[in-house]
């Protein structure tokens, strides 16, 4: 599992540097309601409000999503300070999913 864990962080780097992931919350909101986020990454120590916010629009839409990873460790794989990340291309989106439900 931690190896899975590793990968899909390195994937995530993958997919930053293949400008296949976007950042922010208003942003991650705007794609999950367009139904653009294939996959959204929400950090485990985000705000209760904006995991709240994101979890539900996720639920509602059908989106898949992960809260495995700290804010750091999501950070420290894209190069960027956020709490939550969209990646808009399902290929991507389909091999976290693979990888995040291997056990």
């Amino acid at each position: 599992m931690i190896r899975n864990k590793e990968q899909v962080l390195n994937l995530l780097g993958i997919a930053r540097r293949a400008r296949q992931l976007q950042s922010g919350e208003e942003i991650v909101l705007k794609n999950i309601q367009t139904k653009k986020a294939k996959f959204v990454f929400l950090a485990s120590d985000a705000g209760k409000t904006s995991a709240k916010k994101i979890t539900d629009k996720c639920k509602f839409y059908s989106i898949p999503f992960s809260t495995d990873f700290t804010r750091e460790q999501l950070s420290q794989a894209t190069g960027q300070t956020r709490t939550v990340f969209c990646v808009m291309q399902s290929g991507f989106a389909r091999k976290f999913e693979e990888l995040l439900t291997m056990r």
